[in-house]
């Protein structure tokens, strides 16, 4: 969520950086209701102290025996003026807080105008694989190999989803060990959150309500009141660890990364390059998390991108990170940075992790701050997020640009310590 003092102070400055987002917005209803509001609780306050005047006059007036009865009809006067000016007020907050929980984050100032086609390639890593054979793909490979098991996937949970088989288990298992082991390297701290979260966790995130309908929503008997959902990254999970609390800044950075399944509606029509792993409602992904103070929210951002491009590295995949456009970051960031795949068959990159600075932004959805070490004063601190890495695509990269001609893949060697040999062969 934003500040609204920003948004009245800086009017201007936010109604053109939300235009980069192609999102435009006219904030003069805001204003004037945060006006109506601050003017209710001034009045409100004067009616309360007035209320309490006439209220301390009552004993002496009875110790002086004079009739009180005006004086009771006074305090009534006051006591429903007041009823009705907070309720007013209440109205009012409402509209304000309808107004400004949609309202997507500031892009940063460095962050282009435009929608996807503005994304700027900032580096590549590696050259795109060259084959002197006639190259298959994702999809045939690991039917060959007996990797993954399309056919009985969707038999089992429908359209949308697939069955790893053998050599395609502990293929996806050593990838997650891979990653697991590199974060626990890097100092950061392991969790292993609940798959079914709460409406609370929705929103601070950034998700709710706009984006809603975009999850597996579940039916709670015990709680008609309490909306779940299954998370659709583990993201979702990790924001609300803190949340409703103040951290003391000496505690900070607070490093996080958690392994969850991500469950996602991937509403609208299945294009034909995307059939296979490439998009699908159920994928394994390790997510990287840090909550940390404002100054230091750029170095993280960097250290999280350097993460990621280190562990597609370490696997020896070709790929380029990509720095979006404000369309094309997603409406709880203010900055994004993409790690994509080459996908030898497709011709294209497939984005596998996406490291976000959120800024303030979450943190003021779930009250999230820290207290400052200087003066003792509390302050919203910054959020960010990183996958490191998903696997549904690295999975289908992997048997691609490792591919030889008789139909077998050669295993990344940093992972041949889990998978158990060198090369996936019937």
């Amino acid at each position: 969520m934003l500040d609204i003092r920003r948004i009245r102070e800086n009017t201007e400055e936010v109604t053109k950086a939300m235009a980069k987002r192609g999102f435009v917005v006219d904030f003069q209803q805001l204003i004037e209701w945060d006006d109506e509001r601050k003017s209710l609780i001034f009045a409100c306050e004067q009616m309360k102290a007035e209320k309490n005047t006439v209220s301390s006059e009552i004993p002496k007036l009875k110790k002086l025996g004079e009739d009180v009865t005006k004086t009771f009809v006074k305090m009534k006067e006051l006591s429903d003026s007041i009823k009705d000016m907070e309720a007013s007020t209440a109205i009012c907050q409402k509209k304000i807080q309808e107004f400004m929980e949609v309202l997507p984050n500031i892009p940063d100032e460095d962050v282009i105008p435009g929608d996807a086609a503005k994304n700027e390639v900032i580096r590549t890593w590696g050259s795109k694989p060259e084959f002197d054979f006639e190259i298959r793909n994702h999809v045939d490979l690991c039917e060959n190999l007996g990797l993954i098991d399309y056919k009985r996937g969707t038999k089992i949970s429908g359209n949308g989803f697939w069955l790893y088989r053998g050599d395609g288990a502990v293929l996806e298992w050593a990838l997650l060990n891979y990653f697991i082991e590199e974060h626990l390297k890097d100092g950061y701290e392991f969790l292993l959150p609940p798959h079914i979260l709460g409406h609370a966790c929705g929103y601070t995130a950034g998700q709710f309500p706009k984006f809603a309908a975009d999850v597996f929503a579940l039916e709670n008997d015990d709680d008609k009141d309490e909306h779940q959902f299954l998370l659709p990254t583990a993201e979702t999970a990790l924001i609300n660890v803190h949340r409703d609390e103040i951290l003391p800044e000496e505690s900070l950075p607070r490093k996080y990364f958690a392994y969850t399944p991500c469950y996602r509606k991937e509403a609208g029509s299945y294009r034909a390059e995307e059939r296979g792993m490439i998009r699908g409602h159920q994928f394994n992904k390790i997510e990287m998390f840090q909550y940390t103070v404002p100054e230091k929210s750029d170095e993280a951002l960097e250290e999280l991108v350097g993460k990621a491009e280190k562990l597609m590295q370490g696997l020896g995949l070709h790929y380029r990170t990509t720095k979006l456009a404000a369309g094309d970051v997603s409406h709880s960031m203010a900055k994004t940075y993409d790690i994509e795949v080459w996908i030898p068959s497709m011709g294209i990159y497939k984005e596998v992790s996406s490291a976000s600075n959120a800024r303030d932004y979450q943190a003021r959805r779930g009250k999230i701050r820290y207290r400052k070490t200087e003066d003792g004063k509390n302050d919203f601190l910054h959020t960010l997020n990183a996958s490191g890495l998903a696997t549904s695509r690295i999975f289908p990269a992997i048997v691609e640009q490792f591919q030889q001609q008789d139909g077998s893949v050669l295993v990344p060697k940093v992972l041949v310590k889990w998978f158990g040999k060198e090369m996936i062969s019937k």
